[in-house]
């Protein structure tokens, strides 16, 4: 097991039992995935209809994929507001951010509740600029806001921006005061446990090997099957098998190093609070401090996946560790004592607009999925799983009819264009971002191709 969290979340909670697939089942629900979104959706659907047969399928083990492996950043939809207007036009857009800020409340009232300790910390998200040209990106956003009378963020003095960061190497930033940070590992299993509490059942080391779309359709494993009435596909990268979301959503790794713990250090510069920390890059360093006085610094690196296929390089200790050290050595030159204690891999299912999109499988009235997180799911996922509970319910809401149930998704190139493309793409950015990290401007190619990349947190101009 080389994942940091999943070690961690063992230590303190030990092994849970698990229980694979060897028969041929029958239920009402059946669930791919047991993330945070499957978790959430069978939360969601227990609650609303406890007599229903639930049951999830996990290749894994539950919160052993993205939910497992992540920054631990509980943040709203705020920043993505404009990509949310321009999808969901104005009262839909608000709706989703805001339902999205009380999402991070109400997953710290689930961990109160429940008795877990998700190492929760409501500590705010500083989002920063480490380049000149990164400096004010965020003021379209903002101002489009304020036309709203809505201001999720602070501006902060530079000073202000070095003492939350405990960095002078952040130049300028906003904060978002409702953002947290969480052990995502422990959150991930916290939410297995009550799943099962409700009666959800849960087959791990069972991944499926075949979806039949009949009628009534069914999940096959290496070694059973469930017939249900109902399927959702909460598979995150893994659902880019189908050929249905393949286009819909680009493979691309992230990579993350633990340092050693010394809270001294982080003492020292004033690093004490679990305040969530990313520049403005397109391949974004993110990072943050831990209760027990560690740096997780993560890099979007840009590893793509072939025709969206999530193979081997996506797991274990990352390859790229150096080059996510040495982002975390610039940014904090003083924290030479801190040694790199683990590294390790995955993937994001990244959309063009850098939101999530739900719906129903080629149209099957019965097979539902969500897809597209892009690297921000912990928060989203609440809302996810009420989305795909309304829709396998067959309820007529809010939620099913949210505007992130969408057909008119934006695709990526077919192979091996989008492969090739990704790769020109990525290192036009890298020289991008690297020149300006130096004050240098860029060449006219370089920013061309730059261009081309899908949007971050705030559209590019020509969206």
């Amino acid at each position: 097991m080389d994942n940091f969290w999943l070690k961690q979340a063992f230590e303190r909670l030990g092994k849970p039992q698990v229980r694979s697939l060897s028969k041929h089942v029958l239920a009402d629900v059946t669930i791919v995935g047991g993330g945070y979104l499957g978790l959430w959706t069978a939360i969601r659907i227990k609650e609303e209809s406890p007599s229903l047969k639930v049951v999830v399928v996990e290749r894994d083990l539950c919160g052993a994929g993205a939910s497992g492996r992540n920054g631990g950043f509980v943040t709203s939809y705020w920043a993505k507001y404009l990509s949310l207007h321009k999808k969901c036009g104005t009262h839909e857009a608000a709706r989703i951010a805001k339902s999205s800020a009380e999402a991070v409340l109400e997953i710290g009232t689930f961990c109160r509740e429940n008795g877990i300790d998700a190492e929760f910390r409501a500590d705010g998200w500083l989002w920063t600029a480490t380049s000149a040209t990164q400096v004010g990106c965020w003021n379209v956003l903002l101002n489009e806001l304020a036309k709203h009378h809505v201001r999720p963020f602070e501006v902060l003095d530079n000073a202000e921006v070095a003492r939350l960061g405990g960095t002078d190497r952040n130049l300028a930033g906003v904060f978002e005061p409702g953002a947290a940070t969480v052990q995502p590992a422990i959150l991930a299993l916290g939410l297995r446990t009550h799943a099962q509490k409700l009666g959800v059942t849960i087959y791990e080391h069972s991944p499926m090997t075949r979806l039949e779309r009949t009628r009534t359709p069914k999940v096959v494993t290496r070694k059973g099957s469930v017939t249900s009435e109902k399927v959702v596909l909460a598979m995150n990268a893994w659902g880019a098998q189908f050929s249905h979301l393949r286009r819909k959503v680009a493979i691309v790794s992230s990579d993350m190093i633990a340092t050693t713990a010394n809270p001294d250090q982080l003492n020292e510069i004033g690093l004490k609070k679990g305040v969530a920390i990313c520049d403005s890059r397109m391949f974004l360093n993110y990072y943050r401090n831990t209760p027990d006085g560690r740096i997780v610094f993560g890099k979007s690196l840009g590893h793509f996946a072939f025709a969206g296929r999530v193979a081997d390089h996506y797991e274990g200790p990352s390859p790229r560790a150096g080059e996510v050290e040495e982002s975390f050595r610039n940014l904090y030159p003083m924290l030479h004592g801190m040694d790199v204690e683990s590294s390790w891999t995955g993937p994001i299912d990244r959309s063009v607009d850098g939101l999530p999109f739900f719906g129903r499988l080629d149209d099957h009235p019965d097979i539902f999925f969500g897809i597209g997180f892009s690297g921000q799911g912990i928060g989203p996922t609440v809302l996810g799983g009420r989305i795909l509970a309304s829709l396998a319910l067959d309820e007529a809401n809010q939620w099913s009819h949210c505007g992130l149930v969408r057909d008119d998704v934006e695709e990526f190139p077919i192979e091996p264009f989008r492969y090739v493309g990704s790769i020109l793409v990525r290192e036009a950015l890298r020289r991008k971002e690297g020149l300006e990290d130096r004050a240098r401007r860029p060449d006219a190619l370089t920013l061309a191709i730059a261009k081309l990349a899908p949007v971050g947190y705030v559209p590019s101009r020509r969206n």
